[in-house]
């Protein structure tokens, strides 16, 4: 009779310690959801976050991961600062590249937005304050980066970078925005 009390004391406690951790994982993937959409937040809002520059990030856990390129060295540390003060976040990994100043870059970055933003067929992509193709070149290297709707778009929006005098070469990493 003891033993059968055990056995079942035991099965009960099992029931409950399992629904304990089923409760810890939905309150931690809820917890790493808002991380998500308060560092998108804080990101979106910094005051010089312009076309030119591109901030990824990753949160694993409590943990946040900054990655990208930017054209002012402040703005890396904004972004930093920004986000460690996001409840719930306990460590930041700033990996954001600061691009190197240099004037034939700032001249291109001007000639390809022209040349993309410009476009009638790429026009609605101006739209908003944040724009959603974002332009970044180093040493006369351009780098596409953002989300298009369409694979035509990707392609004319490299086209129109390749045709820009002065650029080296274009990496188009343009994402296509997955049909609803």
């Amino acid at each position: 009779m003891k033993r059968k009390m055990l056995a079942a004391a035991v099965a009960v406690l099992s029931l409950a310690l399992l629904g304990f951790a089923q409760d810890r994982d939905q309150a931690s993937a809820k917890a790493q959801e808002r991380i998500v959409k308060e560092v998108r937040h804080e990101i979106v809002m910094l005051p010089y976050f312009t076309v030119f520059d591109n901030i990824a990030y990753k949160v694993e856990g409590y943990n946040v991961t900054l990655l990208g390129q930017v054209t002012r060295p402040s703005l890396k540390s904004d972004a930093e600062r920004a986000v460690k003060h996001i409840e719930g976040v306990e460590k930041v990994d700033n990996q954001i590249e600061v691009l190197p100043p240099s004037g034939m870059d700032d001249g291109l970055r001007r000639s390809l937005f022209r040349a993309i933003y410009g476009y009638p067929m790429l026009e609605k992509y101006d739209m908003g304050v944040q724009k959603q193709i974002r332009i970044i070149v180093k040493n006369g290297h351009v780098t596409l980066e953002g989300i298009v709707d369409n694979e035509t778009d990707k392609n004319v929006v490299g086209v129109r970078a390749n045709g820009v005098s002065g650029v080296f070469s274009v990496t188009n990493n343009l994402q296509v925005e997955s049909s609803k």
